[in-house]
């Protein structure tokens, strides 16, 4: 007897059936730049960051690029909600995806291709995390300290946090995570 065909995935599963934090990377189709320069990049910025506020998730740290984005977020506390992420970025990405379409002319292109979510379940990953997406713009070589990318927690969150916390933050080691970010954002901003 031929064994079953299985399906290959073409996407990470989302496995959301918990509230907590999650580490959430999103990118576009083909890795395009869709959000290149400094007026698609605060628009890919701010909506992110409302979204996030209108759907209850609280973001510790995040970065925006002109083809990805990071963030770190706690979900609201029911595990519904926590469901609500796809929701969420269902909303973000079709906006986005409508406004940069209209801006270029190109209607029903595909903008985003899919995210990817990890639930942090350990203070030091959580912690390793923050500080990876506090830092994603000197990681990707657009500046020599973070908080000087506009796009980003870092600033914001050396101006809210105590000195002492943001030194605990900056310390922790990221060179052994496993985070999916393959992608090369242009230095275009």
């Amino acid at each position: 007897m031929p064994e079953p065909k299985t399906r290959w995935p073409h996407a990470p599963p989302h496995i959301l059936g918990a509230a907590g934090t999650y580490f959430v990377t999103a990118g576009t189709y083909l890795r395009q730049h869709h959000f290149r320069g400094p007026e698609r990049l605060a628009i890919l910025h701010r909506g992110l960051l409302s979204v996030a506020a209108e759907f209850g998730w609280q973001l510790e740290a995040w970065a925006v690029f002109s083809n990805h984005y990071h963030f770190v977020g706690h979900s609201p506390p029911s595990v519904e909600q926590a469901e609500s992420l796809r929701v969420m970025l269902g909303k973000l990405h079709g906006k986005l995806s409508a406004w940069v379409n209209r801006l270029d002319s190109t209607a029903g292109r595909k903008v985003w291709h899919n995210f990817r979510e990890t639930r942090l379940t350990f203070d030091q990953s959580f912690r390793a995390r923050l500080n990876y997406v506090h830092q994603n713009a000197v990681h990707h070589g657009l500046v020599p300290v973070a908080n000087q990318y506009p796009w980003c927690s870092a600033g914001w969150f050396e101006r809210t946090a105590t000195p002492a916390q943001v030194k605990t933050i900056y310390g922790f080691k990221t060179d052994h995570l496993e985070v999916y970010d393959a992608y090369s954002p242009t230095p275009e901003w």
